[in-house]
């Protein structure tokens, strides 16, 4: 990687921190820290869901099974759709309905007390580990690109994502994720036509790919998987605290539909852009092994892009794979405020917590960065990933996305199942083949930890309504929604009007570098050119809606 790449690097980097230092005075209170006000703009919340969810794996994880596999990572993508699409009918605007700032505060009102504390611990505890897996793979990307030591990459980038989330919030988390999607957009677009004419065009590619790249599915990744996956990303886009806060953040149900569907959306068309430069780097260069092949969408944009785009394609991959990582540390930091630090300071101000948000932001950071470090040692990210969905998903977040819809579930119910569902998954993952000589394939273990909860909660549910029993705890729920006051939205639309202009003159500067790189570009200079103009007049469009808007 030549100079002009490491400083487009430098430049955007500086261009994502300035955006997100913008609003270290927007957290004036927990809503605006952690809620964004709570009247986002639906399609910023929705972009931002599709960048917190999609860039923790798009490049490393889906890449690397994309090389290894072909056309079976874009089936497993398009279960996300489905996802999408289905919370976008059901369960978003369920959610915004509750009228909570954090997923926790709904099992608090819901569930009780006792019960949020207990799911509390095992939310943080679990994400931690997250969010180690979701910078694994950024630091990675950082090393197949410029050689500097993954531990290094790990500390350093660790160390500047908690920095801009503790001091700006979700605001910071969500412009400088709608940023990232602009500018990845921008760049596959330009990474797919090059990497297809490095290998001769699209019928080279067929033709030269191995056999059964193309197959749907595969003996590692079959129909129960997809099934199973399925049922995984439901839970997950629709149970996990990091992404209720997107629906939890916008004005009204009808935008939290839209959030689900925007999210949907997206996931029906973006699987196959951004899959096919690790698919046709497998063609190329066929020799990839072992965790190599974690590397080869990089290698692929480093094989066709032309100078100073290659930097600028690194800089959105690191940012926007870290939107996973920020994302899940201001929603386990607003946790800690919000429903641990508040039940013991009943009498805290709003800057108070605030503060107490921002140092637990900083904490949960270093945890990461040390969780991240160990990635190698757990057996490689999609390892990682992938037993970590297995093992938690149905588990923690299946129970009190049920209780939103039945008035009959418990707390007890919701932790009973929790409990047994993670202990039943630990079990078969990490006991059984020493003790039984007996292990799940990974459609059985994902078919397995997907299908206890909802077996589970189902019994349940026929037994409580068979027996008719008392719904005491829906009831006082019911009253304890109905009391929740609105609060005013007079910072929300200030803070909407602000945000939105802040992306449009970080999209605008973004389409003026790239403009200037198809100057000095030796390959698809009219491309890059092209492409830049497009970003920057886009960007100028925001700016003047915003200006002009009453």
């Amino acid at each position: 990687m030549g100079t002009i790449d490491i400083t487009v690097i430098l430049i955007f980097t500086l261009l994502v921190f300035v955006c997100g230092l913008s609003f270290s005075k927007s957290g004036k209170n927990m809503k605006s820290f952690f809620a964004a006000g709570g009247a986002l703009p639906w399609w910023m919340s929705g972009l931002s869901l599709f960048m917190s969810f999609f860039s923790a794996g798009t490049f490393v994880v889906w890449g690397s099974i994309a090389y290894s596999s072909g056309w079976v990572a874009i089936t497993i993508q398009t279960t996300m759709c489905i996802a999408g699409v289905l919370i976008g009918f059901f369960i978003a605007p369920k959610w915004q309905k509750t009228k909570a700032l954090t997923a926790a505060e709904f099992i608090t009102d819901r569930l009780g007390y006792s019960t949020q504390k207990i799911y509390t611990y095992l939310f943080l505890l679990i994400s931690i580990f997250t969010t180690g897996a979701f910078l694994y793979p950024v630091a990675k990307i950082v090393e197949v690109s410029t050689g500097f030591p993954i531990s290094t990459s790990i500390i350093v980038l660790g160390i500047l994502i908690l920095i801009y989330t503790a001091v700006g919030g979700l605001w910071a988390v969500i412009v400088t994720d709608v940023l990232q999607f602009v500018v990845l957009t921008a760049a596959v677009l330009i990474v797919v036509p090059l990497s297809l004419d490095k290998i001769g065009g699209i019928e080279n590619f067929v033709s030269q790919a191995p056999e059964n790249f193309f197959n749907l599915v595969n003996e590692a990744y079959t129909w129960g998987f997809m099934v199973a996956f399925g049922l995984y990303n439901l839970f997950f886009i629709a149970g996990n605290w990091a992404y209720v806060q997107r629906y939890t953040s916008v004005a009204t149900p009808k935008d939290a539909k839209k959030v689900g569907w925007l999210f949907g959306g997206l996931y029906l068309v973006s699987p196959l852009i951004w899959m096919l430069p690790p698919m046709i780097y497998r063609v190329l260069n066929p020799e990839l092994g072992g965790l190599a092949d974690e590397g080869a969408y990089l290698l692929m944009c480093k094989e066709v892009l032309p100078v100073g785009m290659l930097g600028l394609m690194l800089g959105g991959m690191i940012f926007a794979t870290s939107s996973s990582v920020n994302t899940t540390l201001n929603i386990s930091a607003g946790v800690l405020a919000n429903d641990v630090y508040k039940h013991f300071r009943p009498n805290a101000d709003g800057d108070k917590l605030v503060k107490v948000g921002r140092t637990a932001t900083i904490l949960l950071g270093i945890l990461t960065i040390l969780i991240a470090l160990l990635v190698p040692y757990m057996g490689g990210i999609v390892e990682v990933v992938m037993s970590l969905a297995a093992i938690t998903g149905g588990a923690m977040f299946l129970p009190p996305m049920w209780a939103l819809f039945s008035k009959y579930q418990t707390g007890k119910s919701a932790l009973i199942v929790t409990v047994i569902t993670l202990a039943i998954n630990a079990f078969f993952k990490f006991l059984a083949p020493t003790l039984l000589n007996f292990s799940f394939d990974r459609a059985e273990e994902m078919g397995f930890g997907m299908g206890i909860p909802v077996v589970l909660l189902a019994a349940f549910e026929v037994y409580a309504r068979s027996q008719q029993k008392a719904t005491v705890e829906y009831n006082n729920y019911q009253l304890k929604v109905a009391e929740k006051v609105s609060e005013t939205e007079e910072e929300a639309s200030t803070g909407n009007k602000r945000g939105t202009r802040v992306i449009g003159i970080g999209v605008a500067l973004t389409g003026l570098m790239i403009l200037i790189l198809s100057f000095i570009a030796k390959t698809g200079a009219l491309l890059v050119g092209g492409m830049g103009t497009l970003v920057l007049l886009l960007g100028g469009y925001i700016i003047f809606k915003t200006t002009h808007k009453n």
